[in-house]
């Protein structure tokens, strides 16, 4: 039997004030998730996908709390903006921003010399190319010159999805591509009404490597964060990737 866990509940000042509730997210979130038997994530990839989520479903408040968690589970600097940085594909700028400034106060503190390391993998004149590259290695031989399919009107969104979200971001190095499927994966999870994507994205990272048990598992890790209704969703995304009814 492997050994228990217990984490850190970032949400004391609840305990003061609201100890009943502070009582059920400590037993819940902080044990009896973790623990449940064949359905946990190596710590560093459960942070990674607690905070990916975060990102998807606003939690702004809750993402600078599990910040200090994270950096202390090996996610690293690098690989937390990197999650940022890709979020701004499927949040859109709008809701990203923010959490641009929680991941920076909170490097600053620890002394971390900012501007990272650039992390860019495609010139401008390449974006196009190894984007559409990038769609069929995680997708299949089936995305090969899906930019230019679709609608004149427009076709231009289809381009834009191979040169920016595939292009400027999935080529980035810092993260593989098991790794982004799976936190855009939680990005489309959290912010709910995706499922579309969702399950597209499902079947994008099974192919990447992230099969449907560690799906699952992401979802499990992840509930306590973004609500039942969103994970259950979720696990019919991949149940859906898989061909289940």
């Amino acid at each position: 039997m492997s050994e228990k866990k217990k984490r850190v509940n970032p949400l004391e000042e609840l305990k003061a004030e609201d100890p009943q509730f502070y009582e059920i997210i400590d037993r819940f979130a902080f044990d009896q998730v973790i623990n449940e038997e064949g359905r946990g994530l190596d710590e560093k990839t459960r942070m990674t996908a607690i905070l990916a989520s975060l990102l998807g479903c606003q939690g702004t408040d809750m993402f600078r709390r599990m910040l200090p968690s994270a950096l202390e589970a090996g996610v690293s600097p690098l690989e937390i903006k990197e999650t940022v940085y890709q979020a701004a594909a499927y949040l859109g700028i709008g809701r990203t921003l923010p959490y641009f400034e929680a991941v920076n106060q909170e490097l600053k503190k620890r002394g971390v010399k900012l501007p990272l390391e650039g992390m860019s993998g495609a010139a401008a004149e390449e974006r196009l190319e190894k984007g559409s590259q990038a769609q069929i290695d995680i997708f299949g031989e089936g995305m090969k010159d899906f930019y230019k399919s679709g609608p004149e009107e427009s076709v231009h969104i289809n381009r834009w999805l191979a040169e920016n979200c595939f292009g400027d971001y999935y080529t980035r190095k810092g993260l593989d591509y098991a790794q982004r499927e799976m936190i855009t994966f939680c990005f489309l999870m959290a912010q709910g009404g995706c499922e579309p994507q969702l399950t597209s994205h499902a079947a994008g990272n099974m192919k990447a490597g992230n099969d449907r048990q560690f799906l699952i598992n992401v979802i499990s890790q992840c509930l306590p964060y973004i609500g039942y209704p969103r994970s259950l969703n979720a696990l019919n995304c991949v149940k859906a990737a898989c061909g289940e009814k």
